[in-house]
């Protein structure tokens, strides 16, 4: 287990934000998790702790939004993501912590422009196979890196402009088959070892916890505001890593 209190005044505060994120308040600020905590410890290591508390969320987020989700979307959408994961296994040899580092912060940019500058446009989309196997893939392989695929899922899905609960009950559904397909790939590279797992369970209570916060601060607060202060600080942190992953590339 981790004892390094540095990293627990990092952690706790990720594992709240992914929690209420989970619990559908501000899902953007899900993308924190692994680059607050990689701020202190290898991203990779960052994602082994996450991966099993990620597990336990989808339980609760499960039977919150059950019955309720987009099958034609899923039909497409899971499929790709087993594609993604494979790739994120076969390469995992050949990504060093730097190049994790960029990857995450290079999509939580692009995530935080696209938010500020609208690129998808106002067009309604339907269900589409070659689109959703790009984005589904996409988020099947950076969940994989960095539990990062919101991003390139919402790229896909928010121009179809679905009901709120059905949006998030597609992914609530789809991230639960994803986190479920990594556990192996993550075993095998050694990233569910006695260390991460125990680290895990310590953080653990944190999850029911966020997540019931997360649904009571959807009926209470207003969004807006809280919108822009988690994509000004994915922003912020997103150029903090790709810093710190150009430096670790340039430096070896």
């Amino acid at each position: 287990m981790i004892t390094d209190p540095n990293f627990y005044a990092v952690a706790i505060p990720a594992i709240i934000l992914v929690g209420l994120a989970k619990g559908g308040f501000v899902s953007a600020l899900g993308m924190l998790g692994v680059p607050l905590m990689a701020l202190v410890i290898s991203p990779i290591q960052a994602a082994g702790i996450l991966l099993p508390i990620l597990i336990a969320m989808d339980v609760f987020a499960l039977w919150s939004y059950r019955g309720v989700y987009d099958l034609p979307n899923l039909k497409i959408l899971i499929p790709a993501a087993l594609v993604g994961i494979g790739i994120g296994y076969l390469t995992a040899a050949y990504v060093s912590e730097g190049h994790v580092r960029l990857i995450v912060g290079f999509i939580a940019l692009l995530f935080t422009l696209d938010y500020w500058i609208g690129w998808r446009g106002s067009k309604t989309t339907q269900p589409n196979a070659a689109k959703g196997g790009f984005w589904g893939a996409t988020a099947g392989f950076t969940s994989f890196v960095s539990h990062a695929g919101g991003p390139p899922l919402q790229m896909y899905l928010l121009p179809q402009r679905l009901k709120p609960r059905l949006f998030v009950g597609t992914s609530v559904i789809f991230f639960t088959a994803v986190n479920l397909l990594k556990v192996l790939p993550y075993a095998v590279l050694g990233q569910l070892d006695t260390t991460n797992l125990t680290t895990s369970l310590v953080l653990s209570p944190l999850a029911p916890l966020s997540i019931f916060a997360g649904a009571w601060l959807v009926k209470m607060l207003r969004m807006e505001t809280f919108y822009r202060f988690a994509y000004f600080a994915i922003f912020i942190i997103s150029l903090k890593l790709m810093w710190d992953g150009v430096v670790a590339l340039f430096s070896t």
